[in-house]
């Protein structure tokens, strides 16, 4: 009985000895970057009452824990530097090591902004190569959602420096900021990683925040209910299972001997043919899904053999298996990041070799996205892969209903992401989000704003500043003058520019038509430095934008356009014309107009108006051709005069 006794003693005291331990938050961690020249605040969790001394490079600071177990110090301005260690003792002590005192920047948004610099070494090699910085850091907050209530931490995350290998899990347009300010200030840069591929505005907002957007509110409260949550998950999970299950067992491909259709001594004579890139609805299968099949023969030179050689493969909608003489070298199961394989040394032989692809397509159009590379490559030698292909249809089957994307309903990003960060002292933040709400520019007049204002009232460090990337080009071209839906978020975005200690950084030069997730983030980060240079670090030299439209005087059958940032002055880029300036007379109707610059101001007409009221720029989803720069190499915003 007595050693029960004791027993039971000992592990009760272990337990109270356990629970009034000291608990930092996960930023709070060896290799953070604290905000310099601000009023910092450090916190964390103990046994109710306990005492905590936290003790930071001549700062010695005392506090009691609350009743709720939550303690708060505050420490003084700190200059920037480092690398320094944090003390913080109560009944045990805790040493975070390595901590940097510089700026640090909350970058967040969608996929562009999450995309890493490792979806980008085929084009950023040499950078990743040279990354090595160990006064660049990146925490990346964990991709998790939550509708009951707000997080106080978050369920993991480490800072980690710059080197050549964790650069691949940063994100790309925050690392080339951090770079560009870096090398101009030398000023340690942190960066809070916290994005999420597709979400939506309302995804990183508060409830109290999203009350005047009762549609969006109520849809929030709805996720709420763990029980509805886990049944539409459920369904989700089991429509996808059940469609992939069909598609897996009527594939004709797994039909013949297993991985015939993959191996060079395969008969594909009966086999139709298809010019790649391109997508099948395009040919004669039309409008289907389901998966297909793909072969194609290329030549091989003696120079590559022996060599591990990259594959880079473009971008495939939706999911790819991809073969080399027999044997996988890759797959792929979304359509949004670009493809680059790799091909180890031994598989390649000179001469004759196949390449086989199986591409799955559960909803929309299928195939290989064109005006994208396809090569193997091996440094000195390029084997292009486009051309004729053979194809045969593997399994055609009803499309696969989408599923919720729960991840994106309103809150639970900012519940499960935002929330956990709040008390974390930061300079700034950088979005770049906005492909998920196109469509609804209206509400974002509106709803952006509120995002803004919630994040600065919820972080209670004053009107931070707030600056985002607009929109690139985007989707087919059109022939014509046309209203385009991006071109309407557009100046939704711009209109935001009203909030006070905002930014924007036009990217309507650096886009892809045929990609929604474009690969040049390099001059998208620095764009955004530019514009916290002028904004943010006070340098006002800094010509951070291109043209932006002041205002318009009509002289007879001409319009005078007059604007803001012109730098050294305008040019047409590329072209001695102008193009992509539309202009419209009473009738409200767009025309292709001609423009020219003169005098630091441009003329637009057409031959065929004599009385105009209104001219756009770049007015489109994909204003190709659109050239109108200043000397200093910035492109000008995209705009439009009528309000029709």
């Amino acid at each position: 009985m007595c050693r029960k006794v004791l027993l039971i003693g000992s592990l009760l005291l272990a337990y109270i000895i356990g629970a009034s331990q000291i608990r930092l938050p996960k930023l709070i961690s060896d290799g953070m970057v604290l905000q310099r020249e601000a009023d910092l605040r450090i916190w964390g969790w103990a046994l109710p009452g306990e005492k905590i001394t936290l003790q930071f490079q001549k700062e010695v600071r005392h506090t009691i824990t609350a009743e709720n177990g939550t303690w708060n110090i505050h420490l003084p301005k700190q200059k920037a530097g480092g690398p320094y260690d944090m003390v913080i003792a109560g009944t045990n002590t805790l040493t975070v090591h390595d901590v940097l005192v510089g700026d640090v920047w909350v970058c967040s948004g969608q996929s562009n902004m999450e995309l890493s610099m490792r979806s980008l070494t085929s084009k950023y090699g040499d950078d990743i190569a040279q990354s090595e910085n160990k006064f660049i850091r990146q925490f990346d907050v964990p991709k998790k959602y939550f509708f009951d209530k707000e997080q106080k931490d978050l369920v993991s995350g480490s800072w980690q420096a710059a080197d050549p290998q964790s650069i691949l899990r940063f994100s790309a347009v925050a690392y080339y900021f951090a770079r560009e300010l870096y090398q101009r200030y030398k000023i340690p840069i942190g960066i809070i990683n916290a994005t999420l591929g597709g979400s939506r505005a309302e995804s990183w907002m508060s409830e109290e925040a999203l009350k005047p957007f009762a549609n969006l509110y109520e849809d929030g409260l709805k996720f709420k209910d763990s029980l509805y949550v886990a049944k539409v998950i459920s369904d989700d999970r089991n429509r996808a299972a059940d469609w992939y299950s069909k598609l897996r067992t009527s594939d004709a491909g797994y039909q013949d001997p297993l991985g015939s259709w993959t191996k060079p001594d395969y008969d594909d004579s009966s086999w139709e043919e298809m010019m790649i890139p391109g997508f099948w609805t395009k040919d004669k299968l039309g409008p289907i899904n389901g998966s297909v099949w793909y072969r194609k023969f290329f030549e091989v030179p003696s120079s590559m053999i022996g060599k591990t050689v990259r594959l880079p493969f473009g971008n495939i909608v939706d999911a790819d298996s991809v073969f080399i003489n027999g044997v996988f070298v890759g797959a792929m199961f979304t359509q949004y990041i670009p493809r680059s394989y790799t091909i180890p040394a031994g598989l390649l032989k000179t001469g004759k070799n196949l390449i086989a692809v199986r591409i799955v397509s559960p909803a929309g159009k299928g195939g290989f996205v064109p005006d994208k590379e396809y090569t193997i490559v091996d440094g000195t030698n390029k084997i292009d892969l486009s051309g004729m292909w053979k194809y045969r249809l593997g399994s055609e089957m009803p499309p696969l209903q989408g599923p919720t994307f729960i991840q994106w309903k309103p809150t639970g990003l900012y519940k499960g992401m935002i929330a956990p960060i709040l008390p974390y002292v930061i300079k700034g933040v950088l979005w770049y989000q906005g492909e998920a709400n196109v469509g609804r520019h209206l509400e974002h007049n509106t709803l952006f704003p509120a995002l803004i204002q919630c994040w600065r009232e919820k972080w209670n460090i004053g009107d931070f500043p707030f600056l985002w990337v607009q929109l690139p080009n985007f989707n087919e071209p059109q022939k014509e003058p046309s209203e385009g839906g991006w071109a309407s978020f557009r100046e939704s975005q711009t209109n935001a520019l009203s909030v006070p200690n905002t930014g924007m950084a036009v990217t309507i030069d650096i886009g892809e038509w045929n990609d929604i997730h474009p690969i040049n983030k390099k001059d998208v980060g620095i764009r955004l430095a530019l514009v916290a240079q002028h904004f943010v670090y006070g340098d006002k030299k800094i010509v951070y934008s291109g043209p932006t439209y002041k205002c318009m005087k009509i002289k007879g059958k001409q319009v005078i356009l007059s604007f803001d940032h012109i730098g050294s002055g305008m040019y047409s880029k590329g072209d001695t014309n102008l193009n992509y300036f539309s202009i419209a007379g009473k009738d409200k109707k767009f025309q292709w107009a001609k423009a020219v610059i003169k005098n630091n101001k441009i003329v637009v007409w057409s031959d065929q108006i004599d009385h105009p009221v209104a001219v756009r720029y770049a007015w489109a989803d994909d204003p190709e051709g659109a050239n109108l720069y200043n000397k200093e190499g910035l492109p000008a915003r995209p705009f439009r005069t009528d309000k029709f």
